[in-house]
């Protein structure tokens, strides 16, 4: 069935409107009818089966009739430390993320990002990158949000980031993955379009970061994190 996000309370025998957004992609893309099913979560655990009550253009009323007890969230809590890319590869890496069971998501703007934007521009892109995260929840069955930190300064965020497994990508990194003792929480760095500066690498590495490297070819940035949390999940999470 179609899942849909409701960011309010949800119980069983509740009738509710549906998000806006929502409302028009089940009324005009889909063309849902009354009497059909849909899936609703609201990121607290769990998802609940509705049936539509009224459809028109803009509006969709549902009846909440059952509830489930599902769990599809790893028992790996990654979070992933992505400096920030242009346009399409961010909203790609955060859609894979997502999918792939991210925790907790952190924009950061290092030496070499190339993005540069106010901070009224910056909400609006965090904004779009909450619609991003939401849609590949629906998608992809899960039933917690990941968390979406603000952007951050590489320093500033280095400089608080904790103790625990953390990893930043480098090319030539002497570790790899498969080398280190699983863990049930790892934190990932990985640096913009033109990567992270020689200086950025040896700080993360003087701050508790193990360099790792990911084979011998070169990763675009929107893939390498993606493929980096693909390798976690199988290693020590539930991929596979």
């Amino acid at each position: 069935m179609t899942r849909i996000h409701v960011a309010e309370p949800l119980s069983v025998d509740a009738h509710l409107a549906l998000p806006e957004a929502a409302a028009r992609h089940v009324a005009q893309v889909l063309r849902m009818r009354q009497g059909e099913l849909l899936t609703l979560f609201n990121g607290a655990g769990g998802e609940y089966v509705a049936v539509i009550e009224a459809v028109d253009r803009r509006t969709v009323q549902v009846h909440v009739q059952d509830y489930r007890d599902v769990e599809r969230e790893s028992g790996l809590s990654m979070t992933l430390a992505q400096c920030v890319a242009k346009g399409e590869r961010m909203d790609y890496t955060i859609q894979k993320a997502v999918e792939l069971g991210v925790s907790a998501i952190v924009p950061l703007l290092s030496a070499r990002s190339v993005v540069k934007l106010d901070s009224e521009r910056w909400e609006k892109k965090l904004e779009h990158w909450r619609g991003v995260m939401l849609s590949a929840c629906e998608q992809s069955g899960r039933t917690a949000i990941p968390q979406l930190q603000p952007v951050q300064k590489f320093d500033a965020w280095l400089a608080a980031s904790g103790t625990g497994p953390r990893f930043v990508l480098a090319p030539g990194g002497h570790h790899s993955l498969k080398q280190l003792p699983q863990a049930q929480a790892a934190t990932l760095l990985v640096g913009p379009e033109g990567g992270l500066s020689d200086e950025e690498i040896a700080l993360a590495v003087h701050r508790g970061f193990t360099a790792i490297g990911l084979g011998p070819r070169v990763l675009r940035t929107e893939t390498a994190g993606v493929a980096a949390l693909a390798a976690l999940q199988a290693l020590w999470g539930d991929l596979g």
